[in-house]
């Protein structure tokens, strides 16, 4: 298995999350209709938050010396955080980076989680309810949300779980607990 190492970025990490973006947000224009803007780049509020607002943690995923995705916390002082935007770049999907990225993220910041994703996106479907199961069993839900400002777009799908933190002695692969 490749390691794995959710890291929480800075602004000397600034320009690689605004590269693995780009990458994130070409993924989702095939689930979301969205065009870039005349510049070729997508719109990035999020992740131009992530790094501004104090409620907000932009995390990069890497894989030895590769950057290999990113992660998006927003809610940090809310009683329940929101992992607002995962990417994992394609060349790395399917090896389980995904699951024990989004392990070590959840894990540095216990309690309540929601995620979002769209049902049309297949892969994030079973990804998502995978990463509930693997983190809280059974004790999961999963309702459709009207996506704000976007009557034109289906409803989102929100996964909500509660995550413990994670002993010392506990390795990838071992259960949050």
């Amino acid at each position: 298995m490749t390691d794995v190492s959710a890291r929480l970025a800075d602004v000397t990490d600034q320009l690689v999350l605004e590269r693995l973006w780009l990458l994130f947000r070409h993924d989702m224009s095939e689930f979301s209709g969205a065009l870039p803007n005349p510049d070729g780049t997508f719109r990035s509020d999020r992740l131009r938050a992530a790094f501004a607002q104090a409620d907000w943690a932009p995390y990069l995923l890497s894989s030895g010396p590769s950057p290999v995705g990113l992660a998006l916390v927003r809610n940090l002082t809310a009683p329940t955080r929101v992992l607002n935007s995962f990417f994992v770049v394609r060349g790395a999907r399917r090896t389980g980076i995904g699951l024990r990225a989004v392990r070590e993220v959840v894990a540095k910041h216990p309690g309540p989680w929601e995620v979002a994703f769209q049902d049309r996106n297949v892969a994030a479907v079973g990804f998502w309810r995978r990463v509930a199961i693997e983190i809280a069993g059974d004790a999961w839900t999963e309702e459709r949300r009207p996506v704000p400002g976007r009557i034109d777009l289906p409803p989102d799908t929100w996964i909500t779980f509660n995550a413990r933190p994670r002993h010392n002695t506990e390795r990838d692969g071992g259960e949050i607990s």
